[in-house]
C-alpha cells in the first residue's frame, strides 16, 4: 500500500523539521515541491519533481503513480496551501509546519489570535479596502505584484493611513530580516518577494454604520440630490438581502452610494456598477476612496457592459434610462437562482410596467412604498419636510428544481 505525504517545511529546510518527518522524506519514491523545496533535499536520492505550471495535469500524474511519495509545501499546508485541494483530490496525510504568519507575529512579539488574515498573493487585491476597514490587526501574504510597497500605495489612496506596518523577510532563513514602517516609507523601500506584512492601527478607527448621511457623498453639482437618500438606501440594502460573499450590480450608481454601502457588507463579495453619466461616474470613483470601498465601476448604458459582469446574487436598479422590458430580461436571466432585484421606481407607471415584465419573466413581487419626513428647523420650532415618495421593488427569482 503506497502512501503520500504533505509536510510543511520553513525556509530552513531540514533544520526546522522533526526527525519522524525527515524519515518520511528519506523513505520516499517521489519527491514533489518547488524548486527552492527540493533544494534543500539534494542528498535525498528519491526521483524529484518540480512543481510548474497548473496543478491538475500534476495531481493526475501523481494518482498514477505506484510509488510512497512526500510533497513539499510551505509552512503549514492548510493555510492558503496546497493542503485543502490535494485532500480533495487524492488520499494524502498532511504534517504541517509553523506558518509564515506564526512567525512573523512572534518576531513582532504581538499575539494574533485577533488579527484579520488575507492573501494577495496570486490574487487581486481589489476589495481589499473594506475587507480590512476598521481592522485593528491584519496580515497579508502579498507576492511581487502585490509587494508591501503595492500595498502601501494602496491603503494610501483610500486614507487609510491609521495604519503601521512591519515587514518580515525570508522567515527562518539566512537572509531573515524583519522592519518596522511608515506607510510612507514603506511605499518607497523593496522587500524580498518572500515576506509577511502585518498592518497594525496606530490611531483607532472604526468601520462606518450603515446608514451614511447623504451630505458625506459627493454630488453633482448644481443638481446636487441627484443620490438614493440615506433612509430609502438603508431600506434597498435590506430588500437585497446581501451576505458576505454576495456578487451585486448596481446599475444607474451614479454618486455610488449604495454600491459603496453594499461593499461594507458584502466584504468578501463583489460590487460592479454602471453609470451612463462621465460626470457621475468621477464622482462615484472619488467617493470609493473617501468611503473606503474599492469596487468595480464602469462607464455605459445597461445592458450594454453587464456581459463584464459575472453572475450576481443581487442587483440594484437606481434608474432604467428607457427599454426597461430587455434591461429586466437580462437581469433576471443573469440572476442566480433565489436571488433579488430591487428597484427605486418614482412613477406609478413605471411601476406597472416593471411589475408585468417580472411577472412574466417568472419572478415573484414585493413593493413597498416609502414616504419619508425628514426634521427642519423653523425659527425656534421644527417641522416635518417630506421626500419625494419611492416604490421600492423586490423582485425574487425563482431556485431551481
Amino acid at each position: 500500500m503506497y502512501w503520500t505525504k504533505v509536510i510543511g517545511i520553513g525556509d530552513n529546510g531540514a533544520q526546522g523539521l522533526q526527525r519522524e518527518t525527515i524519515k518520511w522524506i528519506e523513505a520516499c519514491d517521489l519527491l514533489v515541491g518547488g524548486e527552492r523545496h527540493l533544494a534543500f533535499f539534494s542528498q535525498v536520492h528519491a526521483e524529484k519533481r518540480v512543481i510548474k505550471g497548473g496543478l491538475q495535469p500534476l495531481i493526475d500524474e501523481l494518482k498514477k503513480a505506484e510509488k510512497n511519495m512526500v510533497i513539499l509545501v510551505s509552512g503549514d499546508p492548510l493555510f492558503y496551501g496546497l493542503g485543502s485541494y490535494l485532500a480533495k483530490k487524492m488520499p494524502i496525510d498532511i504534517i504541517p509546519y509553523v506558518s509564515s504568519v506564526q512567525l512573523a507575529f512572534s518576531r513582532m512579539k504581538e499575539s494574533w489570535q485577533d488579527a484579520k488574515l488575507v492573501s494577495v498573493h496570486g490574487r487581486s487585491m481589489k476589495g481589499l479596502a473594506q475587507r480590512i476597514d476598521g481592522c485593528p490587526k491584519v496580515a497579508l501574504l502579498t507576492d511581487e505584484i502585490n509587494s508591501p510597497s503595492a500595498i502601501a500605495s494602496y491603503l494610501k489612496k483610500f486614507g487609510m493611513t491609521e495604519y503601521k506596518a512591519f515587514v518580515a523577510e525570508n522567515l527562518e532563513g539566512e537572509n531573515e530580516r524583519c522592519r518596522f514602517f511608515t506607510l510612507d516609507e514603506l511605499e518607497q523601500t523593496s522587500v524580498s518577494p518572500l515576506n509577511v506584512l502585518v498592518l497594525t492601527q496606530h490611531t483607532r478607527h472604526e468601520k462606518s454604520a450603515i446608514g451614511l448621511d447623504d451630505d458625506l457623498f459627493i454630488q453633482r453639482k448644481p443638481d446636487k440630490g441627484l443620490i438614493t437618500k440615506k433612509e430609502i438606501r438603508t431600506l434597498c440594502l435590506q430588500a437585497l438581502q446581501l451576505k458576505h460573499n454576495s456578487i451585486m450590480w448596481d446599475i444607474g450608481t451614479c454618486t455610488g452610494s449604495v454600491a459603496i454601502e453594499a461593499a461594507k457588507i458584502a466584504s468578501e463579495g463583489q460590487i460592479f456598477a454602471i453609470e451612463k453619466n462621465e460626470a457621475d461616474l468621477v464622482n462615484c470613483i472619488q467617493n470609493q476612496a473617501i468611503h473606503r470601498a474599492d469596487f468595480t465601476a464602469v462607464l455605459g448604458k445597461a445592458p450594454e457592459r453587464l456581459e463584464e459582469f459575472p453572475d450576481p446574487d443581487a442587483i440594484f436598479i437606481g434608474g432604467t434610462g428607457g427599454n426597461m422590458e430587455h434591461l429586466l430580461q437580462v437581469c433576471v436571466s443573469r440572476l442566480k437562482p433565489g436571488g433579488r432585484v430591487v428597484m427605486n421606481i418614482a412613477t406609478i407607471e413605471n411601476l406597472a410596467e416593471a411589475m408585468e415584465h417580472f411577472k412574466s419573466l417568472a419572478c415573484e413581487v414585493e413593493i413597498a412604498q416609502a414616504m419619508i419626513s425628514r426634521s427642519k428647523p423653523i425659527l425656534n420650532l421644527t417641522r416635518l419636510e417630506p421626500l419625494n415618495p419611492v416604490f421600492i421593488l423586490t423582485a425574487k427569482k425563482g431556485r431551481m428544481t
